[in-house]
Formats: structure tokens, sequence, C-alpha cells
């Protein structure tokens, strides 16, 4: 059984253009009791809309171009209508407005739009964006190829077909196909809905597909380095210059809580006194471009000096002599090895390590910490918090065991004696 089709031109006041004064023009399709909208891609002011009649009133040219423009609108619709009615598949009012957006418009599709943003982001690596970010919204954009292979058997699909079904069986795909963690896959699907909101600001999207999908985060543990394992790996001989370098800049960040790219991009001008009249580094985070300045407590002092004339830094303009990230892990390994630590060495525990072991440890308030850490939120500081509570419970039940096992010693040494 078919349905006829209404439509409806209205318009959409609650996006009235504060600096024009103008509201869009959308038109609302009913196909049975299923509705859809479409924007009409056209303005006007408010007191010049006939709500009755869908069109501009009077009869200046403006008002006969826009009218005529709506009547050939209206047209298309109609027969694009017809034409999908000899179809075989059931007509409703998004497959109309599906198909037809992809007739009436250049289309544009999904990786269309990745590779757009992707390449802005690329252009702008070193103003603010890091290549690692970069890398990742690449890695995004070969998931979502392979998905599209293996789910849609296509190489792409056009932004008008996107829905927040894709969302689900992507998360779907990626969980189980790919086998990756919950929280990597979440990271994927973020990335997705903030590329879905810019093509919406460019008018390629009506609204957000995936505005509904909640990407929701699992706790995990983060790893650092206890006060043993700190000091052993800052005292360990390493004969092997690469390793002894990748140590000293380890150190550097476990006392300053320094990422990588941060580290990286440190010169001499990074150094200046302190309000205390004492050497700190201040410098902008490059991940979240706020202010991150730090004192400089002696461990990290005694790294840069060590560098201070070293060829390198000095060719380079850098404080120290940092090697690719992936190097860095690399060597980190090695390092780790050598010194008995079990933990799985990366760069970033550095970080870890100076919120947990180096700076909440040892007593510094949390919202210190969370300014030296250049984060935008106290809760994200909040975290490293939580690791030491739980480090605290830990120990203090090991202690209680002990303290058990010592009672319990006694208990059968005086049963014994009497």
């Amino acid at each position: 059984m078919s349905h006829g089709l209404n439509i409806l031109f209205f318009l959409r006041t609650s996006k009235i253009d504060a600096a024009t004064g103008l509201a869009p023009i959308y038109i609302r399709l009913t196909v049975g009791v299923q509705r859809n909208e479409i924007s009409a891609k056209r303005s006007v002011g408010p007191t010049r809309w006939d709500s009755g009649t869908g069109k501009v009133k009077g009869t200046k040219e403006d008002a006969r171009t826009l009218n005529a423009y709506l009547d050939t609108l209206r047209a298309k619709l109609n027969k694009q209508f017809t034409q999908l009615l000899n179809g075989d598949e059931p007509v409703t009012a998004e497959l109309l407005k599906n198909t037809f957006l992809e007739k009436v418009a250049p289309t544009k599709t999904l990786l269309q739009l990745l590779d757009y943003y992707n390449m802005q982001a690329e252009a702008r690596i070193g103003i603010d964006f890091v290549r690692a970010t970069t890398r990742h919204y690449r890695v995004t954009e070969g998931k979502v190829r392979a998905f599209l292979k293996y789910q849609h058997n296509r190489s792409d699909l056009a932004l008008s077909q996107l829905n927040h079904r894709f969302a689900t069986e992507f998360e779907h795909f990626l969980k189980t196909e790919q086998a990756l963690d919950h929280n990597t896959v979440m990271g994927h699907l973020k990335y997705l809905k903030k590329v879905a909101n810019i093509a919406v600001t460019h008018d390629w999207l009506d609204k957000n597909p995936f505005q509904n999908f909640r990407c929701t985060t699992r706790e995990v543990r983060r790893e650092f380095l206890t006060p043993e394992e700190l000091q052993l790996l800052a005292e360990k001989p390493f004969t092997m210059r690469r390793l002894a370098e990748v140590r000293d800049i380890f150190i550097f960040s476990c006392y300053t809580g320094y990422a990588y790219s941060d580290v990286l991009k440190l010169t001499p001008d990074h150094i200046l006194t302190g309000i205390n009249g004492k050497k700190w580094i201040m410098t902008q985070r490059n991940k979240t471009d706020t202010k991150s300045n730090v004192p400089l407590l002696p461990p990290a002092l005694a790294v840069l000096r060590k560098y201070a004339e070293d060829p390198e830094c000095l060719a380079a303009g850098r404080l120290l002599p940092v090697k690719s990230n992936q190097k860095l892990n690399a060597y980190l390994k090695e390092i780790a090895d050598v010194c008995g630590i079990k933990k799985p060495l990366t760069f970033h525990i550095a970080r870890h390590t100076f919120a947990t072991t180096v700076t909440l440890t040892n007593g510094v308030p949390i919202e210190t910490v969370s300014s030296m850490l250049g984060h935008k939120n106290l809760r994200t500081t909040q975290i490293y918090a939580k690791v030491v509570e739980h480090k605290v419970g830990e120990d203090m039940d090991r202690l209680e065991e002990r303290l058990n096992a010592v009672s319990k010693s006694g208990s059968a040494a005086r049963k014994l004696e009497a």
C-alpha cells in the first residue's frame, strides 16, 4: 500500500541568525505517518514569511526569485517521489530525503569528510595539532574504510545515509572483528561525532546523526613508578649513550610531568625565573593549549645541566636530545629489562609518576598538581588522586595481613608455652 506525499515549507525560527536576523527555510516531508525534514538552503526574515502559503510575502524581485526556487524544489521532490513509487523498495520520508539530497547537491561522502578534516589538522601540525594526534585521526579513517568494506561491501557512503545504527554497528565491528578494547573504540567514535559536527556547520548535514550515541569510557589502571623504582632507574649506570639519554629524559619528565610532545618543543627560552626566585619551565601544553608552568626540582635541573652544552641540543636549539616517540618507547623497554622493572615502561608513565609518586603522594595539593599538568578540568587530575588512594588501600591491606600474621604467631607461641 502506497501513501501520498505532503510537502510543507516552514521557517525554523529557533535558528535565526543573530547577525542578519534571517531564519532558515526548511521542508517537511510527510509520507504516511512518517516525517523528515530538509534544509532548503535559503533564509528569509520572519516578518516576510507567510506560514499559510509556505512562501515569501510580496511581489519584489527577491521574493519572486525565492518563491520560484521553492516551487522548483517542490516539483523535484514530487518527481523523485513518483520515481521511488515505481521501484521495489517501500517509500518512506527518510528514503525520499536521502535520494533527493544525493540528486540536488554534490554528494558529500563520509570518507571525503574524514579526509577533509584530517588534511586540515595535518596542515596545522605545530600550531594547534601534534603529529601523534593526526596519526590517530588517520587510523580512525582506516577503521572506517575497513568497516564499510566488511559491513556494506562498498568503498564509501553518502553523509545522508549515516544514522545512529551506523555508530552502533561500527562499535560492534571494532570490538568483535578488530578486537579493540572499549576505550579505544570510544576514541574512534568520539572522533566520528566530532567530524559529523563539522559537516553540520558546513551545511553538509542538517543534524549530527550520531548525536544520541553515548561515548562512555571505563576507568583503567594507570601505571606509575614507585619511589624505589624511580630511584633505581635514576641511579642505574648505562654505558650505551642512547639508553642513558632516554633514561635522563624520562627522569626529567618524572619530575616535571611533561608529556613527550611538550618535552620535544622545550627550548632555553622556556626557562625563566619564577615568583620564588628559582628556575621554572613556563610553557603551553601542546595537547590542550593550556598554561603548564613547573618549578624545576633538583633532579630535573640536574638533567638540564647535563645537556646544557650537548652539541645535538645546541644545534637543534632544544633543552634535551629527544628522539622520536617510537624510538624512545622502544629504548625504555630495554631500560626496564636492564633495571628489572616489570611494568610496561612507556614515556607517558613518567607523567603518571609525576602526578602520583612525586607530587600527590608527598602532599602537594591536587589544585597545584592540576595546574602544573596543564589540565583544563580538575576532574582529570582526580583520576590520579584515585590512583594514590588505591595504592594506600593496597599498602594498608598488606600491613593488615602482616599484623594478623604476627598476631597469630604470637598467639601460637603463647599456647606452646602454656
